[in-house]
């Protein structure tokens, strides 16, 4: 059963839930809020709130959100896209991914290494069904030409 979701607290406690969970972006957290019955009115003030106190923050989701998804293999340009249907700004998008230290053609190189065990491809068919494999994982046009070259940076 669903709490009502009708008063301040009920609200706070509603996204302090969520948030325990996971960092959340504030449009992410208003949706999941919405969904579950609150006004809009209640789900502003509450995430003010929780923003001025340090609980809800855009860059820790951002800096979580990168690290997550460049784990699981994905590119910089995927990470781009999805963060962009999260409703975040692209300037702190592209902070995030560039503050991330991240050595994305080291990533590159790691993902197509699982995918593929390292075989450079031996003709044109296998080299550009690993590079839609790649480009769909978000990695950039130069970027995977360069690894399937078998050049280094």
């Amino acid at each position: 059963m669903t709490a009502v979701l009708d008063n301040p607290l009920a609200v706070r406690r509603a996204a302090m839930d969520l948030l325990a969970r996971r960092e959340h972006g504030r449009v992410e957290l208003t949706r999941k809020l919405r969904k579950r019955g609150a006004p809009d009115e209640l789900i502003d003030g509450a995430l003010d709130r929780l923003a001025e106190e340090g609980l809800l923050s855009e860059a820790r989701y951002l800096e979580s959100f990168v690290a997550y998804r460049a784990r699981a293999g994905y590119g910089p340009q995927r990470i781009r896209e999805e963060l962009g249907q999260r409703g975040l700004a692209r300037g702190d998008i592209d902070q995030a991914l560039r503050d991330s230290g991240i050595d994305w053609f080291e990533q590159l190189r790691e993902t197509w290494q699982r995918k593929y065990a390292g075989r450079l491809p031996n003709d044109a068919r296998e080299r550009a069904q690993q590079g839609r494999f790649l480009a769909y994982r978000g990695y950039s046009l130069d970027m995977i030409g360069r690894l399937l070259r078998g050049c280094d940076e």
